[in-house]
């Protein structure tokens, strides 16, 4: 499974950048960049589109493992979490065809 983490850290590394210096490019704290690349922390929806336009990679598919973590650990503990994430879709499917 991808992570946010693992691709900005092959992007930077397939630049041959140190974190020191990805770190001044992208404008973001070197400890703060450390993290993201070990997935101790979460990137911001703002960092996304940085690395994204730095690293030239689709925004669309940082966005969606973004959220996608980000719906998971709201839901990684609840009863019945894959019923929930039907009733979901179900409703962002009904909502966009009312668009």
């Amino acid at each position: 499974m991808e992570q946010i983490g693992i691709i900005i850290r092959s992007e930077r590394e397939k630049r041959n950048l140190l974190l020191r210096e990805a770190s001044a490019l992208l404008e973001i704290d070197q400890a703060i960049l450390s993290k993201i690349e070990r997935d101790e922390r979460k990137a911001t929806k703002e960092q996304l589109y940085i690395f994204a336009k730095i690293y030239k990679l689709a925004i669309e598919k940082l966005l969606v493992l973004w959220l996608g973590e980000k719906i998971y650990k709201n839901i990684e503990n609840e009863d019945f979490p894959l019923k929930a994430l039907k009733v979901a879709e179900e409703k962002v499917k009904y909502n966009k065809t009312k668009q």
